[in-house]
């Protein structure tokens, strides 16, 4: 963590030799009501898991209503706000332990709903933020991929001072799930965040970040992305991105290796050692007109895989070959092939189509993962379809409509087969 710590502060010494300061934000602020925005999204989600043995099948349907304010800053060198969110989620029908919470009497909860606000304030180019938010950092990310967004609480501070160069600080003690209506549906006692990205032009950019999880892990990040022009239609893309993670002592989370031998005489988890992981991705986009092809190789080491959504956030994998599943288990390698068209070069502007096909290999389950005759060399495989299509005009403007699937399959002892379908109709309103 202190070299991460020297790194990030060495790269903004390093960017203020070479940059001028940007022009204050702060200092064209219009006030608190004039740089106001009030927004609601109409979001309409149905997920269809079905799995060729084991689990029972998954159908949920539900209405989402997510209102968002953010207000401007008031005047002055130092200003201050407001921004807020509303949440409202309705089951139409079905349910799911990730849209809707279970009862105590085995029945899903018909609706959720949440409500949150954080108080700002900015000087020059620098932001500092306390109460409920929606991060979006490599090391603590907001999951928005079903009905209803995760939060969550603490104080963020963002700061731009640097043309290309943005540093974050933060520290958070709650988190509240997609699928509750309390502030502090998780187990999350803290998570500490820093770090910052760096365009260093327009071809190559950097980040560094970091994070302590209070009892459960420390991780580092890294990301070098580098983008070559070959012609006016043409360009390669190269994007690394790579985690190193400890996880605390005594930390336990799903299919966590675990050796019998430690437990207590009463059947309770005993002390587990700490445990190292490193994943890392590489992927390469060659785009052609209308159309990209992307290969990626990702790659697993150490005492355990990969685990995010562990006070950090369901979407704190920035790695390439995440779907539906990550390939992130001990020991794993992973090859991707993808290809992405853009329908705006054939007249149809706002249409979008994503196919990829991912293969993992060497999954080592031979140290407990709840896998009964566990091997070192388990295999997964899935093909992934993607297609958006969002109304570029008329009445129905901003419509947004998409289509997802993954057809997985797996021979872990404890995988489940599944084809799955996932379906979203979104409308923004924009109100003030």
């Amino acid at each position: 963590m202190q070299v991460m710590k020297w790194s990030v502060i060495a790269l903004a010494v390093a960017a203020g030799t070479t940059q001028m300061a940007v022009a204050s934000e702060q200092s064209e602020s219009k006030g608190f009501v004039e740089d106001s925005s009030l927004n609601l999204l109409l979001r309409n989600t149905y997920w269809n898991r079905d799995y060729n043995h084991g689990s029972p099948d998954v159908k949920t349907w539900g209405q989402a209503f997510i209102g968002t304010f953010e207000s401007g800053f008031t005047q002055g060198t130092v200003g201050v706000g407001v921004d807020a969110f509303g949440l409202l989620g309705l089951k139409l029908d079905g349910g799911q332990d990730d849209m809707f919470e279970l009862k105590s009497n085995g029945h899903r909860t018909d609706d959720v709903a949440q409500a949150g606000a954080a108080v700002k304030a900015r000087f020059s180019n620098t932001v500092i933020k306390y109460g409920n938010q929606m991060p979006s950092l490599p090391v603590l990310a907001y999951d928005d991929s079903r009905l209803l967004p995760q939060s969550f609480t603490g104080t963020l501070v963002t700061s731009s001072e640097i043309e290309g160069l943005e540093l974050n600080v933060g520290r958070f003690t709650q988190d509240s799930s997609m699928a509750s209506s309390s502030s502090d549906s998780g187990e999350l006692k803290s998570i500490d965040v820093y770090g910052g990205s760096y365009k260093i032009n327009d071809r190559l950019s950097v980040a560094l970040y970091a994070s302590d999880i209070e009892d459960v892990a420390k991780k580092k990040y890294a990301n070098v992305n580098y983008q070559i022009p070959l012609s006016d239609e043409q360009s390669l893309a190269f994007d690394f991105n790579i985690y190193k993670t400890k996880y605390d002592k005594g930390f336990v989370e799903g299919y966590t290796a675990v050796d019998p031998s430690d437990d207590n005489p009463d059947g309770t988890p005993g002390v587990r050692e700490s445990r190292d992981n490193t994943i890392f991705s590489l992927a390469g986009t060659y785009a052609f007109g209308a159309h990209a092809l992307t290969l990626a190789y990702q790659q697993n080491t150490g005492d355990d895989g990969y685990k995010y959504d562990i006070g950090d956030g369901g979407s704190a994998i920035f790695l390439a070959n995440s779907y539906y599943s990550d390939f992130n288990a001990k020991d794993e390698k992973s090859m991707q092939l993808a290809y992405d068209l853009d329908f705006s070069a054939y007249g149809v502007p706002g249409l979008s189509w994503r196919s990829a096909y991912v293969y993992g290999w060497d999954i080592d389950t031979t140290s407990g993962q709840l896998d009964v005759g566990g091997k070192d060399n388990v295999k997964e495989r899935e093909f992934f379809n993607q297609v958006k299509y969002t109304v570029q005009s008329g009445p129905a403007k901003d419509l947004a409509l998409k289509a997802r699937n993954s057809i997985y399959r797996t021979d872990r002892a404890y995988g489940d087969d599944l084809n799955e379908w996932r379906l979203f109709i979104e409308y923004p309103l924009s109100i003030l």
